[in-house]
């Protein structure tokens, strides 16, 4: 019966834009995904979300006793745990959906070679992507909100704004989730991968996570609001401030090319890969 529906699903995107790469069916990724998880160690998973949290009390009420107040705006200043976990919220939200995307995805693509037998049925190219990643927004999904109630839980939310910083680590893990698939298909060894960690803390450090933007020099500014995760400190720490203008907007662009980029060079190498 299971095989006779994916026959007729694909049977009637017969003719439909993008058939031959996408057959509606990405669901069964996700599902697979939550199979293997439930027979994975949870430890593995409680690492991602437990570095931001242990970066929260050891910066924000450690080291903040020492910093003080930080002025966000002009005359308005807010504790520098206020301001750190924001974009440890953001950094959270990259940490569930890039595991997922890189290293599970390597795992699968030159070891376990799920994809071959998965792109041997009436899925394509986009269907695992879309479904490795969507699995990725879950888990990053997850993240957001349990960081979120232990912040809330902390005092460190003092407008209903900060609601909408959920749906931003969604977008974030989105982002970050879809390029980092897209860059994990091009990899061919450990050592490869390991660049990934070597692009992802320096990153993490001077994306204005711990300090205001405005303490670097100029020419490093410039290069610092290039990076991705800039943009998504800057979007969730706004959002959890109260601070809503139309400079929210070039940060939300900003992930949605990310996740046409992604996807696209993602579904693309997946097709050189394995439908030859």
């Amino acid at each position: 019966m299971i095989t006779s529906a994916a026959v007729a699903i694909a049977e009637a995107r017969i003719g439909r834009p993008g058939n031959s790469v996408y057959s509606g069916r990405s669901r069964a990724i996700i599902e697979r995904a939550y199979l293997a998880f439930r027979s994975s160690v949870w430890i593995v998973v409680a690492t991602g979300f437990l570095e931001p949290v242990m970066y929260l009390f050891s910066f924000g009420y450690g080291v903040g006793k020492l910093i003080g107040k930080i002025e966000v705006l002009p005359g308005h200043y807010i504790s520098y745990a206020a301001f750190i976990a924001p974009a440890l919220l953001a950094t959270s939200a990259m940490n569930g959906a890039i595991y997922d995307a890189t290293w599970n995805v390597f795992f699968k693509i030159r070891f376990d070679r799920v994809y071959q037998g998965m792109l041997a049925t009436s899925l394509g190219p986009m269907d695992v992507a879309l479904g490795e990643i969507g699995w990725a927004l879950l888990r990053g999904l997850v993240y957001a909100i349990a960081f979120m109630s232990i912040i809330a839980g902390l005092g460190l939310i003092t407008t209903p704004w900060a609601l909408m910083a959920i749906p931003a680590a969604v977008l974030i893990s989105f982002g970050f989730a879809a390029v980092g698939m897209a860059v994990t298909t091009y990899m061919k060894s450990f050592e490869q991968m390991n660049v990934i960690n070597i692009v992802m803390l320096p990153m993490f450090l001077f994306s204005g996570s711990f300090y205001p933007l405005s303490i670097y020099p100029g020419w490093l500014q410039a290069f610092i609001k290039a990076l991705p995760l800039w943009h998504g400190v800057a979007l969730i720490r706004s959002l959890s401030l109260g601070m809503i203008s139309a400079s929210l907007i070039p940060h939300v662009i900003y992930f949605l090319v990310m996740i046409a980029v992604g996807l696209f060079f993602t579904t693309r190498r997946l097709t050189q890969l394995f439908m030859r």
